[in-house]
């Protein structure tokens, strides 16, 4: 891939939506289907998600000249280990109770293919400022999936909305349990797939 010509504004919607990791690349699904259960979970591993993405990308843009191509997968892996690290002392020590629930998915992070994809195929071909763009949308876009799966879960799942209770009884328990992540993820990503269907179309007729 050739150094982009996308503008910033450009880099980051295209995260957000044309290559949303979940909804439009299917890449790291299994945080999207084990932990969303909640929005505040969602949110959480998407900031996470979102931190290691953008210093990740911004530390391999700066240094790429200097990584011998036989190596540069460790080092991917190394440099994403390293904020990963640097993540998870935080979250442990700022949000002990959430992160006694999702830590083992941080830890995780190191192999999230997203990451590891946007370091290979982007960072290392670009300058550190479209990067960090193209990171941050990323980023965004992650969150933006695991926040929505989060909101439809909890809601149906539990009755509740940032855990205060908006229903007044469970309507589907079904949704809070781990199997319900696989249809919410395949409903959202239809229903993601056809509202940029209906988009194109009426981009097209006006024209």
């Amino acid at each position: 891939m050739p150094a982009t010509t996308k503008t910033s504004s450009q880099l980051v919607l295209d995260g957000i939506l044309n290559e949303n990791p979940i909804f439009r690349l299917a890449l790291s699904m299994c945080p999207a289907v084990g932990i969303s259960t909640t929005i505040m979970n969602g949110l959480l591993l998407g900031v996470a998600v979102l931190f290691v993405q953008v210093f990740s990308s911004c530390t391999i843009a700066a240094v790429k000249n200097f990584i011998h191509p036989r190596i540069r997968i460790p080092t991917y892996t190394l440099t994403i280990a390293t904020w990963v690290t640097v993540i998870d002392l935080v979250l442990a020590a700022y949000v002990p109770g959430a992160y006694k629930q999702m830590g083992i998915f941080v830890k995780l992070i190191v192999a999230f293919a997203i990451i590891t994809m946007r370091l290979e195929t982007f960072a290392c071909r670009n300058a550190v400022s479209p990067s960090f763009w193209d990171a941050l949308g990323m980023g965004l876009g992650f969150m933006f999936g695991m926040v929505s799966i989060g909101f439809v879960r909890e809601l149906l799942g539990q009755g509740t909305l940032l855990g205060f209770d908006v229903l007044g009884f469970q309507p589907l328990l079904f949704f809070a349990l781990p199997a319900a992540g696989f249809f919410c993820v395949g409903i959202m990503m239809a229903i993601f797939n056809y509202v940029e269907l209906v988009y194109n179309r009426r981009k097209a007729k006006n024209r």
